[in-house]
């Protein structure tokens, strides 16, 4: 159970985020507008089907959003850490969540567990790969462990959270 931080400006657009000139913030410890929940609701539910969609293997997902602090919450259990992994990396790489609550468990604990590297302008994987490892060729174990998010090595972006296994 753990907050991660991503950078809520960049990542795949799958919802419209609140408009701060169409509706103003709830003051502190009021309730959302109703429209907002819905909002928020539809907005966890399209998290929930992108990863979903990403074929892991994870019972119960669940995935709450939260406009006020731009943060998704993902429930349920992963067969592994790795997939646990790639859950909370799928969820913080979307446009307009800023930190992903991790409240999952796992099947199995068997594994290391992978760092987070955030992508900077002029990252390659092989770059990554050369700083991590001290091999620019093993940037392919970069890639698969962040399969099925990224479909070519040579798609990653500025601010984009990767899995970099041990």
């Amino acid at each position: 159970m753990s907050l991660f931080d991503f950078m809520k400006d960049v990542g795949e657009k799958l919802f419209t985020p609140r408009s701060a000139a169409a509706a103003p913030a709830p003051a502190a410890g009021a309730a959302a507008p109703l429209n907002q929940q819905a909002q928020d609701v539809a907005n966890g539910e399209a998290i929930k089907k992108y990863i979903s969609g990403l074929g892991l293997d994870v019972s119960g997902l669940n995935v709450a959003y939260d406009s006020a602090t731009f943060t998704a919450t993902v429930s349920g259990t992963a067969a592994d850490k790795e997939t646990k992994e790639k859950v909370v990396i799928a969820a913080g790489n979307v446009m307009n969540v800023a930190k992903v609550d991790d409240k999952m468990s796992v099947t199995s604990s068997a594994g290391a567990d992978a760092r987070f590297h955030t992508v900077k302008s002029g990252d390659t994987l092989s770059k990554i790969s050369k700083e991590v490892y001290g091999d620019a060729n093993q940037y392919n174990k970069i890639f698969e462990a962040n399969k099925p998010m990224l479909t070519s090595p040579d798609k990653i972006y500025p601010g984009q959270v990767l899995r970099v296994p041990a």
